[in-house]
């Protein structure tokens, strides 16, 4: 298949590049995100290629239908950014549904020691001759309480991460799997029990409409004084303006953001020569108890080669009129149904 591959980046093209020998696929690389005034570039290709900030919106949609593309592979597991009514019975959509929990779970872990130990800190003040450890209290994880909202494949491994500290965990999901709480020693609960009881509060759930702006201003008020929120998932699972307010009020302690609701302008980019324009980010970042990382929790070598392998295989796959194992299910937004009844969603 020709393959229009967008907002790549050179670890993208690396990446992609070695693996391909493997499938011998035909790809252009382009440097920008896709959008509506780019979209016309797809007109010679079969399929595209695209990431978390790439614009599938119907408008867009549209535009890839009537220039032909069958294809829409998303090198990514969440898909919050595709209109699926729009691609209904037009376009065929696969993913990378796990690439590595293991990536996402550690970074996870990272952001909660450093904002808890201050080790960023530290690392600045030492550089400059700097050896007093003043600001830098932190408080033992073990025998704390996290909650954790969402117990997929990076949830359970950041249970099992947080096991190993000894802390205390509770969890939410949707469809909780109640064989796990023997197995990973945690309990169950409901989010006003968690936001209750939680010292540490890791988001690991999809984003869906009745997970958007799962943390606001209620359930914040709802937490203990001094709960550090991490979010490896995605941005808008949180408030940002509310997440604010929390950390104006000391309500919130730290919080450890890898990704932002309005990030697809700025995160992956180098803005280092020029003023933010999003206010919002602006405040975030003034804060000493926040710390943003830009959307890295899945870049791992590991994570780099099971996409490329993963999103090429989706592909062959496609070509090959095989069942698409990692396709979006239509009928339920999900890639389950499908897998065992249909095969293919048309």
């Amino acid at each position: 298949m020709k393959i229009a591959f967008f907002d790549a980046k050179p670890y993208d093209i690396e990446s992609f590049q070695k693996t391909n020998e493997e499938y011998g696929q035909e790809i252009k690389y382009f440097k920008g995100h896709l959008t509506a005034d780019n979209a016309a570039l797809c007109r010679d290709y079969d399929a595209v290629c695209t990431f978390v900030n790439d614009d599938l919106s119907q408008e867009v949609i549209n535009k890839l239908y009537q220039n032909n593309i069958q294809l829409i592979a998303l090198r990514c597991a969440g898909y919050n950014n595709v209109d699926l009514q729009a691609v209904y019975k037009k376009i065929h959509v696969v993913r990378v549904p796990a690439y590595s929990a293991y990536a996402v779970a550690e970074h996870a872990l990272a952001l909660m020691l450093t904002l808890n130990r201050k080790t960023h800190k530290a690392y600045y003040r030492i550089r400059d001759n700097n050896f007093s450890i003043n600001g830098f209290l932190g408080f033992d994880m073990h025998g704390k309480t996290a909650g954790i909202i969402g117990s997929g494949k990076i949830g359970r491994v950041v249970i099992s991460i947080l096991n190993g500290l000894g802390m205390n965990i509770i969890a939410y999901d949707k469809y909780p799997d109640k064989s796990l709480e023997k197995k990973f020693n945690l309990n169950f609960t409901d989010l006003h029990t968690l936001y209750r009881k939680s010292d540490i509060i890791s988001l690991h759930c999809p984003l869906k409409k009745d997970s958007f702006h799962l943390i606001n201003n209620e359930s914040i008020a709802k937490m203990k004084t001094g709960v550090m929120i991490i979010n490896t998932g995605r941005g808008q699972l949180i408030d940002t303006k509310a997440l604010i307010r929390g950390l104006k009020s000391q309500k919130i302690g730290a919080a450890g953001l890898d990704v932002y609701e309005e990030e697809s302008e700025y995160f992956f980019e180098d803005f280092s020569g020029k003023i933010l324009s999003d206010d919002t980010l602006a405040r975030l970042l003034t804060f000493p108890n926040v710390m943003v990382t830009s959307h890295q929790a899945f870049f791992t070598k590991e994570a780099l080669h099971n996409i490329a392998h993963t999103t090429l295989n989706n592909i062959k796959a496609f070509t090959e009129n095989k069942k698409l194992e990692n396709e979006i299910c239509y009928r339920c937004g999900r890639d389950e149904c499908h897998k065992k009844k249909y095969g293919r969603c048309f």
